[in-house]
């Protein structure tokens, strides 16, 4: 099937969301959770829901450096990528991805992070940044970053109820 990527507009806001959250909860409900118990989840991402809510609608404002293309078939958006310039010079970070789960594995992901990185690169950008986790969840994440030849960067979090 044939797909268009495409800035993203006002009226993409509702389904960015819920795609968003569509692709998120399995990791918040599924594993963050059962990891950090209820207590801890409920202080550190009881809200996650509420915070994509509120951070969806602020991802696009090229002003500040802030971008989001979409992906759409059939007129659905079927996955979208955000990514931010700066305040590093020549710096970039690709800060959201999300695929609907029946348009994972078959390249959406990468199509959409290869036009990010050709706009960090057209705009002045010598190294863009990507975070993941480290967990089951995050595996085909990591595949495609190292795929594109992003180099991974051990980093170990930790938390502890006091």
């Amino acid at each position: 099937m044939r797909v268009n990527i495409r800035t993203m507009t006002e009226s993409d806001l509702p389904a960015l969301v819920e795609l968003t959250l569509e692709t998120f909860r399995p990791f918040y409900e599924g594993y963050v959770h059962d990891l950090m118990g209820d207590e801890l989840f409920e202080h550190q991402h009881g809200t996650w829901e509420q915070d994509y809510r509120d951070e969806v609608p602020t991802l696009h404002y090229p002003s500040a450096g802030r971008h989001v293309i979409v992906c759409v078939a059939d007129e659905t958006i079927v996955g979208y990528v955000s990514w931010k310039v700066g305040p590093k010079p020549r710096h970039g970070q690709i800060y959201i991805l999300a695929v609907a789960p029946d348009w994972r594995g078959h390249g959406v992901g990468r199509q959409l992070c290869d036009h990010a990185i050709a706009a960090m690169k057209d705009s002045g950008v010598d190294v863009v940044g990507i975070g993941t986790g480290d967990d089951d969840f995050h595996s085909p994440a990591r595949g495609l970053y190292e795929s594109l030849g992003f180099t991974k960067i051990p980093i170990a979090g930790y938390l502890k109820r006091v």
